[in-house]
């Protein structure tokens, strides 16, 4: 990774949308691509300075704050992709709901939310292309790259504070729908099983129920009995990595054409009628609005693989 060198000691006045944040938090965003043993050693050393006086790494900014921020060699970030590209323009087609402070994009499928392990650009980076006056959009939450649906972002700092204090609280109300394999039966509503995160050896993420992970829980509902396959709506009550997926796998209904945790005999059945991505889409999102306390409510469409797969479905 090639890196340059910021030569100049900066100094930044903090605006009003930063109040709060710590000033650590604040360096990383600043400094990207520089390690957090680095940001804390500079802080530590007194190269970092607040209206002239040291502070420590959990210092919250007030707005009007003068902060020195010391040369450091930071890594170049990734530039942001053309506007212009075909996949970026087609994302303004896929805002299902846009104010001041946030908006709400049907995510497609195949595309991550941010770049990064080999991937030049991501949901992310494209919307800060499309809108070059959003200084402060942000993922306020993510989902997986082969899922589609409903994702959220935040135009503001303080919308994001907000809307991640709803995750914390666990008042947004995400919905997924899932189609899996064999008759899921109605009495199973609710799985609660602690997922442990493994990174293997290629950087692959996977995930397993294991009594030393962490809490999970997810509720579970029948929406459409077919011959071999069921679709469910499921309802995340925690946040783990791919929560929904290995939830649904510890039932015994693997989602089909999972690539991680899937059946290959069931996948391969999904694939004669035309299915060759994973059935899992985020396709309704409820939150109360970081500024009117009003609640949305968005609905994402199913896209064209999934909707015609529902229908060739035998019953």
């Amino acid at each position: 990774m090639s890196e340059n060198q910021q030569s100049q000691v900066r100094w930044v006045t903090i605006e009003a949308d930063y109040a709060g944040q710590r000033i650590d938090n604040f360096l990383l965003a600043q400094l990207k691509g520089v390690p957090k043993s680095l940001v804390y050693r500079i802080v530590r050393k007194g190269e970092v300075r607040i209206n002239k006086k040291r502070c420590k790494p959990d210092y919250k900014l007030q707005a009007g704050d003068l902060v020195r921020i010391p040369p450091v060699r930071v890594a170049e970030s990734n530039p942001l992709p053309s506007a212009n590209l075909d996949q970026v323009q087609a994302l303004n087609q896929q805002i299902l709901y846009e104010d001041d402070l946030l908006l709400v994009l049907n995510k497609p499928a195949g595309l991550a939310v941010h770049g990064g392990s080999g991937l030049q650009f991501g949901l992310i980076e494209s919307l800060r292309a499309l809108r070059p006056d959003a200084k402060h959009l942000e993922l306020v939450h993510r989902l997986d790259r082969e899922t589609s649906g409903c994702i959220l972002i935040s135009k503001r700092r303080s919308a994001l504070r907000a809307l991640h204090e709803q995750l914390r609280e666990k008042t947004m109300d995400k919905q997924y729908l899932a189609l899996v394999r064999g008759h899921w039966q109605a009495h199973v509503k609710f799985i609660a099983a602690p997922l442990l995160k493994n990174t293997l050896k290629s950087g692959e993420r996977v995930v397993r129920v294991d009594a030393a992970g962490k809490p999970s829980e997810t509720r579970f509902r029948v929406q459409q009995q077919f011959a071999n396959c069921t679709l469910v709506e499921a309802s995340p009550i925690t946040g783990r990595t791919h929560q929904i997926r290995v939830h649904a796998l510890h039932a015994g209904h693997p989602i089909a054409c999972d690539p991680k945790y899937g059946d290959q005999v069931f996948d391969a059945a999904m694939q004669e009628i035309g299915l060759n991505r994973l059935f899992l889409h985020a396709h309704r999102l409820s939150f109360k609005h970081p500024q009117s306390g009003k609640t949305i409510t968005v609905d994402a469409p199913l896209d064209k693989a999934l909707s015609q797969a529902l229908k060739r479905l035998p019953a």
